[in-house]
């Protein structure tokens, strides 16, 4: 039987989550709440009502959110799981660093978060999420990932000063989300993590420091929350490992899989609580949802920026490659006649030869 969208499945686990009417007549009540309510289409206030409700379950990967939950001042315990489980060692974040003003910040509209940290053997690490994959993802976390080996060389350099070695700087690890993922991850459909590090050709081992990590939610998603069918598993009986459990709990807000998720592992409730007694803040939690509205629509314009540009390059080669054509046609078409003049000449040399 469907559950009335006054009450939820998840509020039978946390009690906490408000009604729908509560949380409309407070917006009602409040001439600034109800105006930016009101900015809103239909859909976006019929979702922000869903999951402040518990009828549908928070986007984890809201910025507010995250940085709230996986704050590694606050909780440390939890990112350093994450990351442990994601570069498949052991990882004990040292303290979290500022943002930089170095960082490429042009590129920034196409992050929802962004979070820096130096690990206790002084790696750093650079934790983010893309909402809407962007075009050439290689090349752009190359450039991040070189901004962040510079910053590291740099402050290890002011500290050392003379007795400085290169020995002292350490690996630097671009860690990315995508809750979209473009075509390329695709052609992968039952991989959802993939990592990088620079290697030789021939075996040869150097330390080249620069690693990176992918993760296209959307590609987990496919694979563990379609009804089991992907992996061939039983939605009735699904049984995650601690990765795969940390990644649903970033990839999804359906109730009954986060009911199965917190059933398998109850550490995670304890996140969700912290999450819906934010909720109980409703001005709080409309500013957040219309930043992250306005941060989807710049990345949105960005990915069509991104794709316009595409065309425009292909369409320029193509234009390049026909005015070849034309250039190469006007020098055959000038030499015929050239050719033409010269046979025309001997023609009127002969004729006058003859006369």
């Amino acid at each position: 039987m469907r559950l009335p969208k006054s009450t939820s499945k998840l509020k039978q686990y946390f009690p906490m989550i408000r009604e729908r009417e509560d949380i409309k007549q407070e917006i009602c009540e409040n001439p600034k709440l109800l105006e930016k309510y009101r900015e809103w289409d239909e859909e976006q206030q019929e979702e922000f009502l869903d999951y402040c409700t518990g009828v549908k379950g928070v986007k984890i990967l809201y910025d507010a959110f995250f940085k709230e939950i996986m704050n590694p001042e606050n909780t440390p315990e939890r990112l350093n799981e994450l990351l442990s489980l994601l570069l498949g060692q052991s990882v004990t974040i040292k303290r979290v660093l500022p943002g930089d003003s170095t960082r490429l910040a042009d590129e920034q509209s196409l992050l929802i978060m962004d979070i820096l940290v130096e690990l206790s053997d002084t790696s750093l690490a650079n934790v983010s999420v893309q909402k809407i994959g962007y075009r050439f993802p290689g090349q752009r976390s190359a450039c991040y990932s070189s901004d962040l080996l510079l910053r590291q060389y740099k402050r290890v350099k002011g500290e050392k000063k003379k007795a400085f070695s290169y020995k002292d700087i350490k690996s630097v690890y671009t860690i990315v989300f995508f809750e979209t993922s473009i075509k390329e991850f695709h052609e992968y459909p039952q991989n959802y993590i993939h990592k990088f590090k620079q290697q030789s050709d021939t075996g040869l081992e150097l330390e080249l420091l620069q690693k990176y990590v992918f993760i296209p939610l959307d590609i987990f998603r496919g694979i563990y929350h379609n009804d089991g069918k992907s992996n061939g598993k039983n939605s009735a009986n699904r049984c995650w490992n601690k990765t795969e459990a940390w990644l649903t709990f970033l990839s999804t807000d359906e109730p009954e899989i986060i009911i199965e998720l917190i059933s398998q592992y109850p550490e995670f409730k304890e996140m969700y609580e912290e999450i819906y007694v934010m909720c109980q803040n409703v001005e709080k939690v409309m500013e957040m949802f219309s930043k992250e509205l306005i941060q989807l629509d710049r990345n949105t314009v960005q990915y069509m920026i991104d794709e316009m540009q595409d065309t425009i390059d292909i369409q320029k080669e193509e234009l390049e490659a026909k005015q070849e054509t034309i250039d190469t046609q006007k020098e055959e078409l000038e030499t015929a006649r050239r050719q033409l003049q010269e046979m025309a000449e001997k023609l009127r040399q002969l004729e006058k030869a003859e006369k």
